[in-house]
């Protein structure tokens, strides 16, 4: 399956979450992603963060186009190279925890979605220059949801996607999206050591479920 950019912006503005899996085995990296979808996930990011990443990324892609309408991307990219690799692999978007602006010409060529990692507004600004449609403001942790209040007001048109410091209750992603976020990624919050250990897809499914439906509460208020 191939999704345009546009397609892509709007399922994740839609659904407002974007799961974030790092994990370097194949199969139970394939049982997560199957429970994310079936809990309502429609875009799935997995991290480059393990020596064999790329190989259980092209497992994850095989496997995806089992599962109408689901948009995978590679996050934790950081140069040009490693860009091009996951692009010719056939990511759909291209995520980073930094904003590397020789990766944003390569996305563009392709027409694939690049979401850079900003922390100051320097940066994001910079990276909307460059033509990001979506920023990643990371880590959350540290900045907080006042500072998404705060520089809205400045750049109105930012599509905000929030990962760092985002937690699975009413309580975290409320206050994310009432400040102005457009989207939140959750990693290790989600995918609990206790879930793979036990391989309770159930629970990541409720989970899962559980959070989109946070969010659309959220957003209807």
């Amino acid at each position: 399956m191939s999704f345009s950019k546009q397609e892509i912006i709007s399922t994740i503005q839609n659904t407002g979450f974007v799961p974030l899996l790092s994990l370097g085995d194949a199969a139970l990296a394939c049982e997560a992603m199957h429970a994310a979808y079936q809990g309502g996930v429609r875009v799935f990011e997995y991290t480059n963060r393990h020596p064999n990443s790329f190989q259980v990324f092209k497992v994850l892609l095989a496997e995806a186009e089992r599962l109408p309408g689901l948009m995978l991307g590679i996050g934790t990219v950081m140069d040009k190279a490693t860009t091009m690799n996951y692009i010719g692999a056939g990511a759909h978007f291209i995520i980073s925890p930094v904003i590397n602006p020789d990766m944003a010409p390569v996305c563009h060529e392709y027409n694939k979605l690049w979401i850079p990692g900003c922390a100051t507004l320097t940066e994001i600004v910079t990276a909307r220059n460059l033509g990001a449609d979506i920023i990643k403001l990371f880590p959350g942790s540290v900045l907080g949801p006042g500072f998404v209040s705060a520089i809205l007001p400045v750049v109105p048109e930012l599509k905000l996607m929030i990962t760092g410091g985002v937690e699975p209750t009413e309580k975290s992603i409320s206050a994310w999206f009432h400040a102005g976020a457009a989207c939140v990624g959750l990693g290790s919050h989600l995918f609990t050591k206790e879930i793979f250990e036990n391989r309770d897809w159930k629970a990541l499914e409720a989970r899962v479920r559980f959070v989109l439906e946070i969010i659309q509460a959220v957003k209807n208020t």
